[in-house]
């Protein structure tokens, strides 16, 4: 995972200081005045450009490679993340994993750019009360933990991904189960004749034609950011993309990717296939099936390298690194915590009790 800090200086109109993207505003903003100023997007991108993923994965041009500025890297040694600054920043520590060890690093290729961006809409005010009554319903959580509810590392960052489309066109063949019942005679435990129903299945052939569109099927290519998590905190509204410019970024920490087209493409290919099968699977008649044969064909493949919004909390508790997530749209919240186990314990010992004194009641 790469990640790095835009650039660009938007100054304040009426002060002259550097203007941030304001979450609550939908604006950039300068922390010093609080004078508001708007967005320039670039005219030239009023539509999200679909690529042909085909002729990607040939080769992508030179000149959409690069950030188009100076930059400084480093590498993390103790998660991997692949951080890129502005040259004048100075990189303490790594954004991901808090970890000092950072040394320099040089790309082999220049990273493929991201087209559309995302904006953040939730507030760090509203993300902050939602943790806290996350933070507050974790109950086998210690106690030190909830308390602090760690909201002073909260950071927005946009994180990258893949996207793609792709016209489908699928043929299947199964065999068909419909069920139907039997009157069964059977000798009880009392040596009496009994009679019961059993269900059967009736099998017959069956196959079909079945078309589907793929539409921004999301692909993370994050590695700083736990994958499980951003399962979690997705859908992203993809429709709801702008063309990308850099105000959108000010004063934001942007990761750059390290799961790159090709793998990005054969692990969205694996998805689709998945949910095409399910869908075949569904148009089978009938009450079940088995021996299901799909043939599929896709055309129309594009894709599009976009940058999406969360909040991330990342934090260490006797040793141990956890992250809590949040969507930067919807605020949908996902996280990581330690356990206590004194707790755990405790519930287990009064659970066990409860178990033992009902047994007492019910004998009595």
């Amino acid at each position: 995972m790469t990640e790095f800090v835009a650039k660009h200086l938007f100054p304040c109109p009426a002060c002259g200081a550097s203007a941030q993207w304001n979450a609550s505003k939908r604006a950039l903003v300068c922390p010093a005045c609080g004078t508001t100023s708007p967005v320039t997007v670039n005219p030239a991108g009023t539509i999200i450009e679909e690529h042909d993923l085909v002729k990607a994965l040939r080769e992508v041009p030179s000149q959409a490679r690069g950030w188009q500025t100076d930059r400084r890297t480093v590498k993390c040694q103790s998660c991997q993340a692949i951080s890129v600054f502005a040259p004048e920043r100075v990189a303490q520590r790594c954004e991901f994993c808090g970890s000092p060890s950072l040394l320099p690093y040089e790309d082999i290729k220049a990273p493929i750019r991201p087209e559309s961006v995302l904006p953040f809409t939730v507030s760090t005010s509203q993300v902050r009360d939602t943790l806290r009554q996350w933070y507050a319903t974790r109950w086998f959580a210690p106690n030190l933990l909830k308390s602090s509810a760690m909201t002073d590392t909260l950071k927005g960052i946009y994180l990258p991904y893949w996207t793609f489309d792709a016209q489908t066109h699928a043929d299947w063949t199964a065999e068909s189960g419909t069920y139907y019942y039997e009157n069964e005679s059977y000798r009880d435990n009392n040596g009496q004749m009994q009679t019961r129903q059993v269900q059967r299945t009736r099998w017959q052939n069956a196959a079909g034609q079945l078309d589907n569109f793929f539409d921004d099927e999301l692909e993370p290519a994050s590695c700083g950011v736990h994958a499980q998590l951003l399962r979690q905190v997705e859908p992203f509204a993809t429709q709801n993309l702008v063309p990308y410019d850099a105000g959108y970024l000010s004063g934001w920490t942007v990761e750059q990717y390290q799961i790159d087209l090709v793998t990005a493409a054969q692990q969205a290919r694996q998805v689709m296939d998945a949910k095409l099968r399910l869908q075949c699977a569904q148009a089978v008649p009938g009450d079940t099936h088995r021996n299901l044969a799909v043939q599929a064909q896709y055309s129309a493949q594009t894709f599009k390298h976009i940058l999406l919004p969360v909040w991330l909390i990342t934090y260490d508790y006797h040793g141990k690194s956890y992250q809590v997530l949040a969507n930067g749209v919807s605020g949908q919240l996902a996280g990581e915590h330690p356990l206590s186990w004194a707790k755990i314990v405790f519930v287990g010992v009064l659970v066990l009790l409860a178990v033992l004194l009902l047994a007492w009641v019910s004998q009595r």
